[in-house]
């Protein structure tokens, strides 16, 4: 039996179903602070969207911020008691968003810094409200992006952009980071929700099965390079050529032109 569409409450992650599209909302007072317990229900709440046969999902904040990053309490905490290695599971955080074969869309709003930020970009898309405020900030505590952002910002906006923020430690306006690349769309912060919901619907009616072989093929030529993403497409398009959505797909281009399939995610 599955799960049920919405989640206990004692989860700071709050788990719904809106049809197809798995939604994901934090909230864990007061600024969805993280650390390493966080990073395990993040993990939790990812399993718990492939369990449900999500077509897409949409991760964003039931607060007044999306995040304000990490908790320096814990953190501080776990330094003294350590041995300079933080464990609180990031890399497992950024392998389930890598490995959830759907698209993952990031809705944030008001403050996004530091780790906050880099749980917007392990998402596969961003959208802010234009009143929203991103940065790498970690500098400010004599720290460096912890959770990837670095590299990600490498990917998305290049290596000078990646050292400015982590180096400066600044805030952004949203405007500012779709420029540069670092985020996909900016809207007005009165349409954030409807139109981060119209795009995961639109993701979610695509052909999923390509979508997950488009998702694999990125994370194979960033982090392998081209080369290795060439030798890999053969064996990912294979489900696609197998898939109902393919067949149908080339049915409704003949029948009716393209633009009018009907795909079911299988």
């Amino acid at each position: 039996m599955s799960p049920p569409a919405t989640e206990a409450r004692h989860s700071p992650i709050e788990r719904r179903m809106a049809d197809t599209v798995a939604v994901l909302t934090l909230c864990h007072r007061p600024y969805n602070l993280l650390d390493g317990e966080m990073s395990g229900h993040i993990v939790e709440a990812l399993a718990w969207v492939a369990g449900q046969g999500a077509r897409a999902a949409v991760l964003g904040s039931g607060l007044r911020h999306f995040s304000a990053g990490a908790d320096l309490d814990a953190m501080a905490a776990a330094a003294a008691r350590g041995d300079g290695v933080l464990d609180w599971g990031l890399t497992e955080v950024l392998r389930a968003f890598g490995e959830l074969p759907i698209p993952v869309v990031a809705r944030v709003h008001g403050v996004c810094v530091g780790g906050g930020l880099e749980l917007a970009l392990a998402c596969d898309l961003v959208v802010a409200g234009e009143s929203a405020r991103l940065g790498s900030v970690e500098a400010t505590v004599g720290l460096h992006p912890l959770m990837g952002g670095v590299q990600r910002i490498v990917q998305r906006a290049g290596a000078a952009r990646a050292k400015e923020m982590a180096m400066l430690g600044r805030r952004y306006d949203a405007r500012t980071m779709e420029r540069w690349g670092v985020i996909n769309r900016v809207v007005p912060d009165e349409r954030l929700d409807a139109a981060t919901m119209s795009l995961a619907r639109e993701l979610a009616a695509g052909p999923t099965v390509a979508h997950a072989a488009t998702k694999a093929l990125v994370s194979i030529a960033e982090n392998e390079g081209v080369a290795a993403a060439d030798e890999a497409m053969a064996g990912l398009q294979k489900p696609i050529f197998r898939s109902r959505d393919f067949a149908e797909g080339v049915e409704s281009y003949r029948r009716a032109g393209p633009g009018l399939a009907e795909f079911r995610g299988c």
